[in-house]
């Protein structure tokens, strides 16, 4: 499942990915130095990120209630990266982080799950 930066809209291409403890860094992409949570004192190196696996593998879940349309059709919502997963026997199957929606209409079919359904 992973996803290539270039497959990304917007701005998640433009902007860097890596992530610490959950929280993604807020400078732009191919950026020199430290990756950098803004509003903290949250620096970390390429070592020190998160791997982009989700630790959320083998958690219990239920699919996510659908949008008219059928959305998000038979996934759940992962609790810790907000990734639409397709369960197996009733838990997280393994998935990569969420890093950005992979079209604009995954964006937008997202969007309006999230604002029909909440957080």
């Amino acid at each position: 499942m992973t996803r290539t930066l270039a497959a990304l809209p917007g701005a998640a291409r433009k902007l860097c990915l890596s992530r610490r403890n959950g929280e993604i860094c807020t400078r732009e992409n191919g950026h020199r130095g430290l990756h950098h949570r803004t509003g903290g004192r949250r620096l970390w190196s390429d070592v020190q990120a998160d791997p982009p696996a989700c630790p959320a593998v083998g958690t219990p879940v239920e699919p996510a209630p659908r949008l008219a349309d059928g959305f998000p059709g038979g996934r759940a919502l992962c609790p810790i990266c907000w990734a639409f997963v397709m369960p197996v026997n009733g838990v997280l199957s393994a998935h990569d982080s969420w890093r950005g929606d992979e079209t604009r209409d995954e964006a937008d079919r997202r969007r309006e799950w999230f604002n029909s359904y909440g957080w």
